[in-house]
């Protein structure tokens, strides 16, 4: 272990496990036919939400020797969670968890917890120097419910106390994690326990924060009256307790327990529809928290709290639902005027665009998406068709020597299509590279998707990190017959990668009897897209006078700040004459970097599938060109 640790904010110590959710609303699990997965378990959630309202937050776990144990900590890693101590147990796997929702009411949920990874972090695992400097420990009840992780969790409070770190407990009750309903019934929320009580009543005393549900407190407290168990809480606590009170929001207690539960500090909670209640609690810790180490006050901390909470229960899933700081602030501000959260636009393009895994301060962007034009210097050629695809897999090549050898690993990217090029897809995806394809049928317009009219069936297939770009020749000086189904076609291209969570990349080319300055024209159009309420996460875009791109970049700013950037494209200009058009976009920081093809693979693309050149030299002579445009773009 590392001998220099930097101070955090929160270690949270706990379950961690893939969530299986089931995507069809209000089927019976046995009736599901499609689940989503994410990361999911109390305090993997805790620390991914805390992570979002700004706290630094590490995980204390296990996971599995396998593909779910690996998903939980690369996404931990792209939360901004620290994993040091995220360790991979050899011998168990990653606990899994499956969840349907059938009503407001109803949640069917199996734990698939089997002896798992998660509940055997021992003693030995412990990281004294992450805890000691942090400002908070936080576990959660049911790491408490074995004799081994009993252990260590007690061991995890002494570090703490020892250090004078503050302690917090979720009680997060599950009756099926303590033994006490059938294996399959996770459903369930409570069961009065008297031995589960004492338990927790064994404990108590060194939290500094308890948190609870009504339900929750009634087990830590030995009664189903709320005001009798936090009283009980109370003559085994001097901590600060939390009540999470549902719809009614939540009441802290410090000091004795009054006689009435509203005579505590009591925040209303926010009204909102609901459509998962599961994830709720563990948003609404994270809220508190970030209120109560920040020193903000329990009713700030508590408007945090119930704001979580309500964003949590009107989405699907747990962890992905999580709000960031930015949408929760956002949220506060409006609440009033947002009685559905999960409808309002606003609302869900800050949840879209602040929970981003990657962003990218330079892209180098190899273009090979081509299909129509390569199929043309195919049969130019005398060639089949089947040619390609081999070409594009030596294009790719290519790339990749390009890319070690500029060394611009993180900046390089390309476009490629999945119907001559899915094995350079394939071998691509996974690795970090900008990847972007087309989903439009070539040079239509008005525009028309590949592979029939339901572009979200199409993209819902493709990997998340795939771009979807759509390239549409558009001007609003277009005909109103076509302008209108080209809008139509962008609103659903935009609507569905809202959907499926995909960024979408627009390009933008005027049509060649567009009467506007191609810079004017571009400029036109994307005011005209902001104004229908699409916001790309990227623009691809023709060069363009200085002042025109000034003017792109001042109507990004105004419009969609969130927005990736601006990457421009090559026309199959000639290299040189691309120098002199990238010149207009230096020092725009709007402007992330270049989409060129043609340019760069064309002429050796001709000559290969003539027969006039081999692999290598068309790789060395694509390799080259490339090379040339990443100088020229970098020098301007």
């Amino acid at each position: 272990m590392s001998d220099v640790v930097p101070s955090i904010d929160l270690v949270c110590l706990g379950r961690a496990g893939v969530d299986f959710y089931a995507d069809q609303i209000g089927a019976r699990l046995e009736d599901v036919s499609s689940l989503s997965k994410y990361i999911g378990g109390s305090s993997t959630n805790i620390a991914c939400c805390s992570s979002r309202m700004g706290l630094s937050t590490a995980l204390i776990t296990r996971v599995g020797n396998e593909h779910m144990g690996q998903f939980i900590r690369e996404q931990l890693q792209r939360e901004g969670v620290d994993t040091r101590n995220v360790l991979t147990d050899p011998d168990r796997l990653t606990a899994l968890v499956v969840l349907g929702i059938k009503d407001q009411d109803t949640f069917p949920l199996i734990f698939y917890r089997e002896n798992c990874a998660d509940m055997a972090i021992s003693v030995d695992d412990l990281d004294a120097d992450l805890i000691s400097n942090a400002k908070a420990l936080l576990i959660t009840g049911t790491h408490f419910s074995t004799e081994s992780i009993y252990k260590t969790s007690k061991a995890a409070l002494a570090i703490a106390r020892k250090a004078g770190v503050k302690t917090a407990i979720d009680i997060d009750y599950r009756p099926v994690l303590w033994g006490l309903t059938s294996k399959g019934d996770g459903e369930t929320r409570f069961i009065a326990n008297d031995a589960v009580s004492k338990h927790l009543q064994g404990i108590l005393s060194e939290f500094d924060l308890i948190v609870g549900t009504e339900e929750e407190i009634h087990i830590a407290g030995g009664s189903t009256d709320t005001l009798t168990a936090l009283k009980t809480i109370r003559e085994i606590s001097s901590g600060v307790i939390v009540l999470k009170r549902g719809p009614f929001g939540a009441t802290v207690f410090d000091g004795p327990i009054p006689e009435s539960i509203d005579d505590g500090t009591t925040v209303k909670g926010v009204q909102v529809e609901v459509l998962n209640v599961l994830g709720a609690g563990d948003a609404f810790v994270s809220g508190f928290l970030r209120g109560w180490l920040n020193d903000e006050g329990y009713e700030q901390a508590l408007r945090y709290a119930n704001a979580c909470g309500a964003l949590v229960v009107s989405r699907h899933g747990c962890t992905p639902a999580m709000p960031t700081r930015e949408e929760l602030d956002y949220f506060l501000d409006n609440a009033q005027s947002i009685p559905r959260p999960d409808v309002d636009t606003e609302l869900n393009y800050l949840h879209r665009v602040t929970t981003r895994a990657s962003s990218w301060d330079s892209v180098l962007i190899h273009a090979f998406d081509h299909r129509q034009q390569l199929e043309v210097m195919a049969d130019e050629a005398g060639v089949t068709r089947e040619h390609i695809s081999a070409l594009k897999d030596l294009l790719f090549k290519a790339t990749e020597q390009v890319t070690e050898t500029k060394q611009i690993q993180g900046q390089a990217g390309f476009l490629c299509d999945g119907i001559y090029g899915q094995r350079v897809l394939n071998a691509a995806t996974g690795t970090g590279t900008w990847i972007a394809r087309p989903v439009e049928q070539p040079k239509t317009r008005p525009l028309l998707f590949e592979h029939g009219a339901s572009i979200g069936s199409l993209i819902h297939s493709w990997p998340r990190e795939h771009i979807i770009k759509c390239l549409f020749f558009y001007s609003v000086n277009d005909s109103e017959d076509i302008r209108l189904q080209q809008e139509q076609r962008m609103l659903e291209l935009y609507q569905a990668c809202c959907q499926t969570g995909h960024e979408m990349l627009l390009e933008i080319i005027p049509p060649p009897e567009d009467t506007l300055d191609v810079g004017d024209s571009v400029c036109r159009s994307a005011e005209r897209v902001y104004d229908l309420g699409i916001r790309p996460d990227w623009w691809k875009v023709p060069c363009m006078s200085r002042a025109h791109a000034e003017q792109l970049e001042q109507l990004i700013d105004q419009r969609a700040p969130h927005c990736q950037g601006i990457v421009v494209l090559g026309l199959d200009a000639p290299i040189d004459e691309l120098g002199a058009g990238f010149k207009a976009f230096a020092g725009l920081q709007r402007v992330k970097g270049f989409a060129v093809g043609r340019s760069i693979f064309g002429e050796a693309s001709k000559a290969w599938l003539s027969g006039s050149i081999n692999d290598e030299e068309l790789v060395a002579q694509v390799a080259a060109n490339y090379v040339k445009v990443i100088d020229l773009w970098q020098a301007r």
